[in-house]
């Protein structure tokens, strides 16, 4: 008996062995291609969600190495050197941070590893100026649309995130009321597992779980309302810069962004989009009446102006007679209810009486709620007498359909669709009211003295000379200096041979036509946040100066306490933040000084 009872202890201890020597190998393989995917977690979340498999692989390492410190370290080292440097955009930032949301969600359910790596891109994010632009831009541009090869995660696939999250914030609800039935509550139970060691104390579990893209990515500046105004201003920038009324896609994202933060902060937007609509239906209406006075003289084609050089053509993209050319400047015209007295001074520079003749049908103007909107630019321009013709018929017929309100034009808002017709050549343009008012006045005078034409449209030199640029660089007109010294004049290019061959590709015959808006730099009607904010704190500039004058110098919280008890109108509700920043504005100025954290005034 002794010898089999030896044999089979060896026996024992021989597989016991091979057992650890197998638990061995198998650590060291889940530590070495764990080790080889954590070094590669960058490029795989770059390739999200094509990389799914290897994050599959990574999750399974995790789970037998417990190499979670490791992951933190090396990937928060990676963003460091690849992703949070002064020459990433900060769109691609953005991308890359959401990547990484959906990738280490699919990792990790508890929001732990995102918790500790997302921070440095949050902190990273939060001090770039143009955040929220970007986070609202891949939510409201429709160019992104369908471009998923190229950009990744687009502005629809942002889109479509919010949507699936206000679903899922919809079920949540539902099961913290007890919707869910007592199986999915069991289940859910048996699946709880508690939060690992290194999750932050300070938040739950449901609270990391729950957090939304679109919540995380708006929760950068921990505030809902910068994103709403900034919402706001490219909402009113898009929708001036429509060319008709469709706004399906806007009314879609508007109402997926209501049941997101609620319908009190997005009521001011819900009424923009209200004013197209009603405009597109005060439009039709005026429309429909023109329509009824003229229907007799409705064969009669209009007159086409020739000037002596080049025509100026345009049609509007709503038009029912394609086959009648207008020479005619189509506009989306922008006004709040009050009477315009603007007239145009250029009118004996632009054409003959063919241009009166104008048919409201090449004409669509877009009626705003001006308290409802953010604040535009201040520019104003002198159009030209056919266009200001159409003002004054369109706001006649208004006031006849909904009196007593009245119209006041915003005339450098809005787009214009041109068509420009040379000797060797014809081209189309969607460009702003103040760029078809330059080119429009080359109908009549081929050659333009740039003080002459400054004179014509009401501008500075200085701005017409850097808004010329636009048709300057598309090959429409070229500058040249006059005999006396800085005297500049512009010429209608009529024949490309002429110029050479360095311009031909920009002013090619095209059938679409080249959308020229937002070109230049500055040129948005709507007024940025950043500009609003700026206009805001001004008020109080007196108020600082007045207290620095009567105390000699003060900290920042006594200021802060003193605007908060006596500023009213308006009433002073900023931040201890914002007026930090704002004092700083004023001492780069060198209108105050600080010294030992006190503010003094400047002597």
């Amino acid at each position: 008996a002794y010898p089999s009872s030896w044999a089979v202890g060896v026996s024992n201890d021989a597989t016991e062995r091979v057992v650890r020597w197998h638990l061995r190998l198998e650590f060291f393989a889940y530590e070495t291609l764990g080790s080889l995917r954590i070094n590669e977690l960058f490029d795989i979340i770059v390739d999200y969600p094509e990389s799914l498999a290897a994050i599959d692989d990574l999750r399974q390492c995790l789970v037998n190495t417990g190499q979670h410190a490791k992951l933190v370290d090396s990937f928060r080292t990676a963003l460091k050197h690849r992703l949070l440097t002064a020459g990433a955009a900060t769109t691609d930032i953005l991308l890359q941070y959401v990547s990484t949301i959906k990738a280490l969600r699919t990792m990790d359910p508890t929001g732990v590893f995102l918790e500790a790596v997302g921070e440095p891109i949050r902190e990273y994010l939060k001090g770039r100026k143009d955040t929220i632009r970007c986070v609202v831009t891949m939510l409201t541009d429709d160019t992104c649309t369908g471009n998923v090869a190229t950009t990744g995660a687009t502005g629809e696939s942002l889109l479509e995130e919010l949507s699936r999250e206000t679903m899922s914030l919809e079920n949540v609800d539902n099961e913290d009321e007890g919707v869910a039935d007592n199986d999915e509550a069991w289940s859910a139970a048996e699946r709880w597992e508690p939060d690992p060691v290194e999750a932050d104390p300070s938040q739950t579990s449901k609270s990391r779980r729950s957090m939304d893209i679109i919540g995380m990515l708006v929760g950068i500046y921990g505030s809902k309302e910068l994103f709403v105004n900034e919402y706001r201003v490219m909402l009113a920038e898009k929708l001036l810069n429509k060319f008709d009324y469709d706004i399906d896609r806007d009314i879609r994202t508007l109402e997926l962004l209501k049941l997101h933060f609620g319908e009190s902060s997005m009521h001011v937007c819900e009424i923009m989009l209200k004013d197209i609509t009603d405009s597109k239906r005060i439009n039709s209406n005026i429309k429909a009446s023109v329509a009824a006075m003229t229907v007799q003289s409705s064969a009669a084609s209009p007159a086409l102006f020739r000037g002596p050089v080049s025509q100026l053509m345009a049609s509007s993209s709503r038009s029912t007679e394609h086959n009648s050319r207008l020479a005619a400047i189509v506009a989306r015209a922008r006004g709040v209810f009050s009477q315009t007295g603007q007239e145009a001074g250029c009118s004996t520079q632009i054409g003959d009486k063919g241009h009166k003749e104008l048919a409201l049908k090449v004409f669509d103007a877009t009626i705003i709620s001006s308290l409802f909107w953010p604040p535009f630019q201040a520019e104003t321009i002198v159009v030209p007498e056919v266009v200001d013709n159409l003002f004054k018929e369109y706001a006649q017929r208004y006031h006849a359909l909904r009196a007593p309100r009245k119209l006041q034009w915003k005339q450098q808002l809005g787009v214009v669709k041109l068509e420009l017709q040379f000797e060797d050549r014809s081209a189309q343009f969607v460009v702003s009211p103040l760029h078809a008012s330059i080119i429009m006045l080359f109908e009549g005078c081929s050659r333009w003295a740039a003080t002459d034409l400054a004179v014509a449209l009401g501008l500075p030199v200085t701005t017409l000379q850097r808004r010329i640029t636009l048709w300057l660089n598309q090959g429409v007109l070229v500058e040249s200096s006059g005999v006396k010294e800085g005297e500049l004049y512009y010429d209608v290019v009529e024949n490309m041979v002429d110029m050479g061959n360095h311009t031909l590709s920009t002013v090619a015959a095209s059938d679409s036509a080249v959308a020229l808006l937002g070109e230049e730099e500055g040129g948005n009607a709507v007024a940025s946040t950043e500009d609003q904010w700026q206009q805001e704190m001004n008020v109080y500039e007196s108020y600082v100066v007045g207290m620095l004058t009567n105390f000699d110098a003060l900290p920042l919280d006594r200021i802060h306490n003193m605007l908060k008890m006596f500023v009213s109108d308006p009433p002073y509700d900023k931040t201890f933040h914002q007026l930090q920043v704002f004092l700083g504005r004023l001492v780069s100025e060198e209108k105050l000084e600080i010294r030992d954290g006190l503010y003094r005034k400047k002597q």
